[in-house]
């Protein structure tokens, strides 16, 4: 197979099983990264066959010389936090980074470019009604810092489209599957392990790493320019995730129901708490935010545009993952 794809992210959550898919879609892959530590969940023998590029999306020698003699572009690479601390940053990898790699594509002439995106960039709901690709973005509270970030990403990104950058784009929802638990979503594994009390009534859509994985090469492979996508398997109540969790743990379920008022006292508990601990609280005010709002994300778009591919069920997802972070256990 000719095409050589350049990814952004590779060493990420989700990069990491995008070069997994293109490896074993045989694929030439050249990946971006800024250390060399390479994710231990994904078989070694993968990264084995990738060219890799020290740098990052902030860092334009690295990119310029990094899209030379590649005609597909994958930009995965973002920052996803909560915290008020990363808040710069975040904006600064997000954004600025997304202008970084649009703006080089463009000199480079990339054939195609995917952008990795989220449904956070489209926005939330307060009351419940289903979210498609053709919401329009408000600027609410219920929006957190990270959405803003994305959202002004993908600007950059249909900004890009205007001037000739030929692209699709994915909006996936909350990334289920195994990776590294003490990053990402993935700590939401870690979390109900450790046997952490608060549950909320708020509805998300979640999906399955794979799938956004296989989902992100069949949107690359098609012809589809100018279009975004939601990828989300199921909407659950976080309470529902939370205990099918625990299930498959054999752990104890969330059993303290976080009302609005509590949610905002349970952030502020463990804001205190990490004072004394020194590590990132698991809940802030801004994800607490999250857990309170009931968004049912629409996936109707991507299943009619790629007909012969299914979703894999939540709970199933969760089982799988769950087997390979007891065995062994990170416990770290």
């Amino acid at each position: 197979m000719s095409t050589k794809v350049f990814i952004t992210g590779g060493t990420g959550f989700l990069g990491s099983y995008i070069i997994k898919e293109l490896v074993g879609k045989g694929y030439s892959v050249k990946a971006l990264r800024r250390s060399t530590k390479l994710p231990f969940y994904i078989d070694p023998s993968v990264f084995a066959t990738v060219e890799w590029v020290e740098g990052d999306v902030l860092d334009i020698m690295a990119l310029e010389q990094a899209m030379k003699g590649v005609n597909t572009v994958i930009h995965a690479a973002a920052t996803v936090s909560f915290h008020k601390s990363d808040r710069r940053e975040m904006y600064k990898v997000n954004v600025d980074g997304t202008a970084n790699m649009v703006n080089i594509a463009l000199e480079n002439n990339i054939g195609r470019f995917v952008h990795i995106s989220s449904v956070a960039a489209i926005g939330r709901s307060n009351t419940g009604e289903e979210v498609t690709e053709e919401k329009k973005w408000e600027s609410t509270k219920i929006n957190t810092h990270y959405a803003n970030s994305k959202h002004a990403a993908e600007m950059e990104v249909w900004r890009g489209m205007g001037e000739g950058l030929n692209t699709v784009i994915a909006n996936p929802s909350t990334i289920i599957g195994y990776g590294d638990w003490n990053s990402s979503s993935c700590s939401l594994f870690k979390t109900v392990y450790k046997n952490f009390p608060w549950y909320s009534d708020g509805i998300n859509g979640f999906v399955d790493v794979e799938d956004v994985a296989r989902v992100t090469v069949l949107l690359m492979e098609s012809a589809i320019s100018g279009e975004r996508f939601i990828i989300n398997s199921e909407n659950w109540p976080f309470q529902k995730l939370f205990n099918t969790i625990a299930d498959t743990f054999g752990t104890k379920r969330p059993w303290r129901k976080a009302t609005p008022f509590l949610g905002q006292l349970a952030w502020r508990i463990e804001k205190i708490k990490s004072l004394f601990s020194g590590k990132k609280p698991p809940i802030t005010r801004e994800n607490a935010k999250v857990a309170h709002s009931k968004t049912h994300f629409s996936n109707r778009k991507i299943r009619e545009a790629l007909p012969d591919f299914s979703f894999t069920p939540l709970d199933q997802s969760i089982e799988k993952a769950s087997k390979k972070y007891l065995n062994p256990l990170q416990k770290l």
